[in-house]
């Protein structure tokens, strides 16, 4: 009974009241539909469950992905969703499917990435970190976080809301040049994080690092080597958190 309280009080101060209920549900499908699909793309690998259902291969060996699936769901309740523009339970349930392609296309990321099959390798893990980096814009949506609004009561608050959208996407923009990803997505949101990260060191391969670090600055190279190590605690630690959400690397793959 508490536990329905709660959900009853967030969804009618903050879904309801903020009209948010079709980007609550897109969110739902997103996590439940990546979820599931993760799961049902672990559960082919494992040898304990033979009966679980494999990939949909054609007669002529034709491996169908399931990212074509959520990219077609996406296009359809789009289309459907812009045709309808209004709320109501429709433009909810279009939020929802939508949802559902997302999780089904991002999950693999890395392949239209790569361009090539590299769900289990190295390169696959992409597709967990943006996984994640959706769910958190997602979440920031849903709870109303705008990146910057450009006001126009006056010539001065025009201006000024220019400067200010211009300096967030500076700062975002030395965060990807120095692959500090999570600063720069959700920094796109809440600007002090993206600052943060615009003053922090580089990634050591990062382009930024290549055009300011190398032989320019030999011991900012060192530091970001260091600061970056495989075997530091915080890179196991995402490297053990990847293999919690989305499985192990193949050894073969």
């Amino acid at each position: 009974m508490l536990e329905a309280s709660i959900f009853n009080k967030f969804w009618h101060d903050q879904i309801e009241t903020n009209h948010q209920q079709a980007i609550f549900l897109l969110l739902l499908g997103f996590l439940l539909s990546f979820a599931f699909i993760r799961m049902s793309t672990r559960l082919m690998r494992s040898p304990k469950v033979p009966w679980w259902p494999g990939s949909i291969v054609s007669e002529g060996g034709l491996h169908v992905h399931h990212h074509v699936f959520g990219i077609v769901l996406m296009m359809v309740s789009g289309a459907v969703g812009f045709a309808i523009a209004e709320e109501g339970t429709a433009f909810d349930l279009c939020g929802l499917a939508f949802g559902i392609g997302i999780g089904l296309t991002i999950d693999e990321f890395a392949l239209w990435l790569h361009l090539e099959d590299v769900y289990w390798s190295e390169e696959g893990r992409r597709s967990i970190d943006a996984t994640v980096l959706t769910a958190l814009v997602l979440f920031l949506l849903m709870f109303g976080a705008r990146p910057f609004e450009i006001g126009s009561d006056s010539i001065g608050i025009l201006i000024g809301s220019i400067l200010a959208a211009l300096f967030v996407l500076l700062v975002v923009g030395i965060c990807f040049l120095k692959e500090r990803v999570v600063h720069a997505v959700v920094g796109f949101f809440i600007w002090p994080l993206a600052l943060y990260g615009a003053c922090r060191l580089g990634k050591p391969g990062s382009v930024w690092a290549k055009r300011r670090y190398g032989e320019r600055n030999p011991s900012k190279q060192k530091r970001a080597e260091a600061r970056f190590r495989p075997d530091r605690r915080t890179q196991r630690f995402k490297e053990r958190f990847r293999d919690l959400i989305g499985g192990g690397i193949s050894q073969d793959g």
